[in-house]
């Protein structure tokens, strides 16, 4: 199981349902949850400014600068006490080293660039988990794709109400593409205590979407004997919402599947299939790339 878990520990409102969604899938295993707080460096930004055209504002600066201490030690204070308190009403102990056979956490802080320093610390850990949403905004894809491309880790994306349980009964959602392989492998330990697996794909190509599901399928049995296989014809419907409504047919608590893009031009992740089913989906998606 996922013993490892970093959690961004952003200071925001909407921290709840990705905390909660750590802590549900940390009480699988007793697993230690690595709540990482990322502020911004102060001192780089007043370099850069420094550099630029500032010339006759000093006194401006200097309140500019003032103001920005005070959100980011705002933001940092906000980010200890709701982990803290999550802690606390939770009955997570926070610990430096292992503590047995229950749940327990960390609260540190970096200084930096956000989206590299979550890359940095994801390849240390079994699993991270972000969320979709801060303070009403949708986290930046740049954000997902950043630990996706560069930790080398599974990634699970908090849905926008946490849920009761996770990994009971999961839905993969299969192409035949390096990306979704490396889910099903990241996603195995799920996989092979899970009560039921659904095999889903959205049938493009009717023979070679036939042949890869059944490979697939057939190994699952070897680490699951409930798993169980699904091809669906579009039949001219969005592949999206056909996903999406065999995925609420199946009773799955967890998705797994690939991110990837048709893009070729640069380095893009999540295409308009991805992204339509991470903003309607209602349960958590375990990713890989």
């Amino acid at each position: 199981m996922f013993r490892y878990i970093l959690v961004p520990a952003p200071g925001a409102e909407t921290h709840d349902a990705v905390f909660r969604t750590a802590l549900t899938l940390a009480r699988l295993s007793a697993g230690h949850l690595d709540f990482l707080h990322v502020q911004l460096d102060l001192e780089k930004l007043v370099i850069s400014m420094s550099a630029g055209d500032f010339s006759g504002a000093g006194a401006g600066i200097g309140q500019v600068v003032e103001s920005l201490q005070s959100d980011i030690d705002s933001r940092r204070d906000r980010a200890r006490t709701a982990v803290l308190a999550f802690c606390e009403r939770e009955h997570v102990a926070l610990v430096d080293t292992p503590v047995g056979d229950a749940p327990s956490a960390t609260f540190h802080v970096e200084t930096g660039e956000e989206a590299r320093l979550l890359a940095t610390h994801a390849r240390a850990a079994d699993l991270t988990v972000l969320g979709r949403a801060r303070d009403g905004e949708a986290v930046t894809m740049d954000l997902l794709e950043a630990v996706l491309l560069e930790s080398g880790r599974p990634l699970l994306i908090a849905p926008a109400q946490p849920v009761a349980q996770i990994g009971r009964h999961i839905a993969v959602a299969w192409k035949d593409t390096p990306e979704a392989a490396r889910a099903v492998a990241g996603a195995m330990p799920l996989l092979q205590a899970a009560d039921s697996v659904t095999v889903i794909a959205v049938q493009e190509d009717a023979r070679s979407d036939a042949d890869s599901c059944e490979r697939l399928h057939h190994a699952l049995l070897w680490h699951n004997q409930a798993a169980t296989l699904r091809v669906i014809p579009p039949a001219g419907r969005d592949p999206g919402e056909v996903l999406l409504s065999a995925i609420e047919e199946s009773g799955a608590d967890l998705l797994v599947m690939g991110g990837y893009s048709h893009s070729r031009m640069r380095e893009v992740v999540f295409g308009g299939f991805t992204r339509h089913v991470l903003r309607a989906a209602g349960l958590p998606v375990l990713m890989a790339h």
